[in-house]
């Protein structure tokens, strides 16, 4: 009985590890020289393994500073021609992630645009469009 009990032990050990490896193939991994935001989250520069949690669901880790955030994400139909790419929104000297282009990875997807996003957006434009405007006249 203990004999069929550690071979079911074994058996289980393998599937969870294979499991594991599996999804450390699907992951993207990226280093990212400058803080960013994803939603609400302001993250510091560093290395981060992106992963897939579910079909609307990515999982952004820095292992170093044991960071680990969860970001809704939907699919993206564009594909990275040059390798993998995280795509980055920057207004002023904020950066937001906005799109994951990984095709090796199966993880084309693209975050939703967070409040703070939308503000420093308006702000941006509303410091670029106070400069003067010249139109040709006859």
């Amino acid at each position: 009985m203990k004999r069929i009990t550690a071979i079911a032990l074994f058996i289980i050990a393998a599937f969870i590890t294979t499991g594991r490896a599996v999804a450390q193939d699907r992951a993207v991994r990226a280093t990212v020289p400058f803080d960013f935001t994803v939603g609400d989250k302001l993250l510091p520069s560093g290395t981060y393994t992106i992963t897939s949690a579910s079909a609307d669901i990515i999982v952004i880790k820095n292992y170093d500073r044991r960071i680990a955030i969860l970001s809704t994400a939907t699919p993206d139909s564009k594909e990275s021609r040059n390798g993998s790419k995280l795509v980055f929104d920057k207004y002023g000297d904020q950066y937001f992630l906005h799109e994951i282009l990984c095709q090796s990875a199966a993880l084309n997807v693209n975050l939703p645009t967070s409040k703070q996003e939308k503000k420093a957006r308006v702000q941006e434009a509303m410091l670029h469009s106070a400069g003067q405007v010249f139109v040709a006249a006859r």
